[in-house]
């Protein structure tokens, strides 16, 4: 290449493989570094109005849920989230449209040089979030919905200052950093409050209630805390946690002071997507179910879902699981619906083993293994009852490529 000759476009696959590579150093809360990093990167909020949720299960259908109703009501959005199910590119939205390959690759890029430069470089998780900050930041939405990626408090999305913070539960996930209390991962989602802007939160355990009341009278921020679903709306996902995490966006917009007409908010909850969650899939003859269920309270929704759905049939539970979560609690609640497990790997470093998991389910149901979830999908009977894929988003993303929902990406991550 002559001097004269441009430099050729940063590629999406180099920076992308750059960032995977950045996994190998972990999990580091804190936000000193992701301050600091953002100088660097010069981002500055400014005027983006910004809406930041929390919750051990049910964030992700609240985020969905909320940016949906902005659209409906035509708003321009940026949302963040994680993590992807397929490809690295659903983590960020504009306008409910993936992130661009060439926008990703030319801000990681960006990124990737200033990493360079530090002694000390950021987490995988940090440098995500700077990059959705910087596509929003061009992209200037009317409004941002942040997910925060593990408990709240330290999470690199604390750094914005929202209209509103939202919990939408409070549960036991991620024990081995977040604590092993409900009122210990209470106190971490509730650091996402700030001084004087609304929280609202979903129904919760009097455990967690409390601390969280306390760190919002400390904070002067007004609590409104939601216990009723939403009721005569239609819902783009089923089952009936959805119909309070619908009253939570609702309430949420409201008390960020988003007007938006009844009309507006029904098309938007009605239009709503968001897969692997209880999401029906026809495959060839046969019907299955997908559902990210990954901690106890997700598998106790999910079976209380099925019943409404399909009543007393018990299915077979295609089930996968990553080794820090709490396999046996996982099997229990879904003992209450599952006819069998078939017990696969899932494509992630951090996979528990199917053998491990067969012993641990036999106490519950009939249990054997697969070795992938291809076999055990190619293996599922057909017939009126559909078969349940649960235990893991991992395992969801793998589904859906299986299923022929979506094109193979390889962007496997361990975060």
């Amino acid at each position: 290449m002559s001097p004269a000759d441009p430099a050729p476009p940063p590629s999406y696959e180099a920076e992308l493989a750059w960032l995977y590579g950045v996994q190998g150093l972990g999990i580091k809360l804190g936000l000193e570094r992701t301050q600091a990093f953002l100088k660097m990167l010069g981002w500055e909020q400014g005027a983006q109005r910004a809406i930041h949720v929390a919750g051990t299960n049910g964030k992700g259908s609240v985020c969905a849920m909320l940016e949906s109703i902005c659209r409906a009501g035509g708003m321009s959005t940026g949302m963040f989230t994680s993590p992807h199910l397929v490809t690295f590119r659903e983590r960020i939205r504009i306008n409910g449209a993936m992130a661009g390959r060439e926008e990703i690759a030319e801000q990681l890029a960006r990124i990737h040089r200033v990493c360079n430069g530090m002694e000390t470089p950021p987490t995988f998780f940090e440098i995500t979030t700077a990059l959705a900050f910087l596509i929003f930041q061009r992209a200037k939405p009317d409004v941002i919905i942040l997910e925060t990626g593990l408990g709240g408090r330290l999470d690199s999305t604390n750094v914005i200052h929202p209209l509103v913070s939202v919990i939408a539960s409070v549960g036991m996930d991620h024990t081995h950093i977040l604590g092993g209390t409900l009122a210990a991962i209470a106190w971490e989602k509730a650091g996402i409050i700030k001084q004087r802007v609304p929280v609202i939160t979903g129904p919760l355990p009097e455990e967690a209630a409390q601390v969280i009341a306390r760190v919002a009278a400390e904070r002067e921020a007004p609590l409104i805390r939601v216990t009723e679903p939403l009721a005569n709306r239609q819902i783009g996902l089923r089952g009936p946690h959805q119909q309070i995490n619908a009253a939570v966006a609702v309430r949420a917009l409201d008390a960020a002071r988003l007007d938006f007409t009844p009309a507006q908010i029904s098309r938007g909850l009605q239009s709503v997507q968001w897969p692997g969650r209880f999401q029906q899939v026809h495959h060839r003859d046969q019907l299955f179910i997908l559902d990210g269920a990954h901690n106890p309270d997700a598998a106790r929704t999910l079976a209380a879902t099925w019943r409404e759905s399909y009543g007393a049939a018990r299915p077979r539970v295609i089930l996968g699981i990553v080794r820090d979560k709490d396999a046996a609690a996982i099997c229990r609640e879904l003992s209450a619906i599952a006819g069998e497990f078939v017990l696969v790997p899932v494509s992630n470093p951090r996979s528990a083993s199917p053998a491990d998991l067969q012993r641990i389910a036999s106490a519950w149901a009939p249990a054997t293994t697969c070795s992938s979830l291809e076999e055990a999908i190619t293996n599922a009977p057909s017939g009126p009852i559909p078969t349940l894929i649960t235990g893991s988003l991992f395992l969801i993303g793998e589904a859906l490529v299986a299923l022929g929902l979506a094109e193979p990406s390889g962007e496997v991550s361990v975060q």
